[in-house]
């Protein structure tokens, strides 16, 4: 009996060993070179040769075949169906796809939420800049102590601008505060977008203090005359580096909004949803603190005329803007 199992074993493997091997060569080249720049009868066979080969593992199984050819069969067909089935885009299809389409349409989609991230960063910034002239002891309240000395309500116009217009930076405090700030605003954007789930509050929490904070900063500066200056020098980065915060804002606030009103769907589901839009806009976010990096790395230093400042800083703003609004939009 078991002779002839060993036989009939033989002649199944036999009969279709040739099959299974033209299967697996179309299997390499489609995994090499990728499904889509195969020849119409080499992707007609691949599909062919594919269900053949599940065909024959479900003959192997019954018949109770070797282990061997059992795990061949099994790894070959589950190789194919990826080749067969499973999208065939590529890592710089996905990215296209994403700068092209994805992002901008969920950054129309999430427009409302976006709106809801700037308003509590103005009306952090507002607060700030009013308390400031209310007392300016509010201004230690809000900034980092470390950070506050010799840039506080005692500072002269003198010492001020001359840390705004330093040639190096880091000699006079100003790079430590701005690395400070990036490094603060980064921790920020990624705060507000996970903590959003939780109600909504701790997201708008923190983007409202992040505006506190840098009204009291700009309010020092106007309130010794240097208003401009420091809108300038904070314009080349600071344009595209709070942006970051209120969109990392606005994917914060969708998920928790999507948590607290799922409408007529599960709450499980009305996360996963919106979870779609909110990832992009966290991608967004990242991406946008990135250039803000650049920026600040090397704008702050090569750029001191303060109309280049607002130029570069506001004119990187627009490029944001105009592909936000107009990118991924179909053609009529």
């Amino acid at each position: 009996m078991q002779d002839q199992d060993l036989m009939r074993s033989a002649r199944f493997r036999k009969e279709r060993e040739a099959d299974w091997q033209r299967l697996e060569q179309l299997v390499m080249a489609a995994e090499s070179r990728g499904l889509q720049y195969m020849d119409f009868a080499e992707a007609r066979d691949l599909a062919s040769l594919y269900r053949q080969a599940t065909t024959s593992l479900a003959i192997a199984r019954e018949i109770s075949l070797d282990k061997a050819l059992l795990g061949y069969l099994e790894a070959l067909t589950a190789r194919a169906y990826l080749c067969v089935y499973a999208p065939q885009e590529r890592l710089g299809g996905l990215f296209q796809r994403f700068f092209s389409h994805g992002a901008p349409q969920a950054m129309r989609r999430s427009w409302p939420f976006i709106l809801l991230g700037f308003l509590c960063m103005g009306l952090g910034a507002l607060s700030g800049y009013l308390l400031y002239f209310e007392s300016a002891d509010w201004y230690y309240v809000f900034m980092p102590a470390e950070l506050a000395g010799g840039r506080g309500p005692d500072a002269t116009y003198e010492a001020l601008r001359s840390v705004i217009y330093d040639q190096n930076p880091d000699s006079s405090g100003l790079g430590a505060f701005a690395t400070y700030l990036f490094s603060h605003n980064t921790r920020i954007a990624i705060f507000v977008f996970g903590l959003g789930v939780f109600a909504c509050a701790p997201a708008v929490v923190l983007t409202f203090y992040n505006g506190l904070m840098l009204g009291a900063f700009y309010a020092l500066h106007v309130d010794r005359g240097l208003g401009p200056d420091i809108a300038g020098w904070l314009s080349i980065h600071g344009v595209t580096e709070l942006s970051a915060i209120c969109i990392a804002c606005a994917g914060g606030l969708k998920l928790g909004t999507a948590l607290m009103f799922p409408g007529d769907v599960s709450r499980i589901t009305s996360l996963r949803l919106a979870g779609r839009d909110a990832l992009k806009l966290a991608l967004v976010a990242a991406l946008m603190l990135l250039v803000a990096a650049f920026l600040e790395g090397f704008g702050r230093q090569l750029v001191q005329d303060i109309y280049m400042r607002f130029i570069i800083g506001w004119g990187i703003g627009a490029l944001w803007l105009i592909w936000f609004l107009f990118a991924g939009r179909e053609q009529k």
